[in-house]
C-alpha cells in the first residue's frame, strides 16, 4: 500500500512529463534550415529544407545547389536521386541534414529530393 504522500509525487512526476513532452515539435528539436547561406553556418546534423536547383554537378553523387540566398555542396546518393531527368533549370526540394568533416566544411547530405513544378 502506497502513502498519500508517495501517490502525490507520482502524480507530480507524471505532470512534469506531460508538460516536457508537449514541448517536442517535430521529428528533431529545431527548426528546419531553408536555403543554401544558412545551412553552410549550421551546426553538425542540423536538419535542412532547401528548394532551388543543381547549378552543377561536382563528382559522383556530389553537386553544387544553388538558391536565392547562395551555393552549398550537398551529396545526393544514386538511390536518392529521382528516376526522372533532372538539370540546371529543374527546380527541387532537397530534404537532409548538415554533414560537417574535420575542417568544418558544411555540405548537406540529402535524404529526399522532390522535383517541383
Amino acid at each position: 500500500m502506497t502513502s498519500p504522500l508517495s501517490r502525490i509525487a507520482g502524480a507530480m512526476l507524471l505532470v512534469a512529463a506531460g508538460q516536457a513532452m508537449a514541448q517536442y515539435t517535430g521529428p528533431s528539436s529545431q527548426p528546419a534550415v531553408t536555403d543554401a547561406a544558412h545551412a553552410a553556418k549550421a551546426a553538425d546534423k542540423t536538419p535542412v529544407t532547401l528548394e532551388g536547383v543543381l547549378a552543377s554537378k561536382i563528382r559522383d553523387e556530389h553537386y553544387m545547389f544553388q538558391d536565392n540566398s547562395g551555393t552549398i555542396e550537398v551529396e545526393i546518393d544514386n538511390k536518392h536521386f529521382p528516376a526522372a531527368p533532372v538539370n540546371e533549370k529543374t527546380r527541387l526540394r532537397l530534404q537532409g541534414e548538415v554533414d560537417k568533416d574535420f575542417a568544418q566544411k558544411a555540405t548537406v547530405d540529402v535524404k529526399q529530393v522532390t522535383i517541383l513544378h
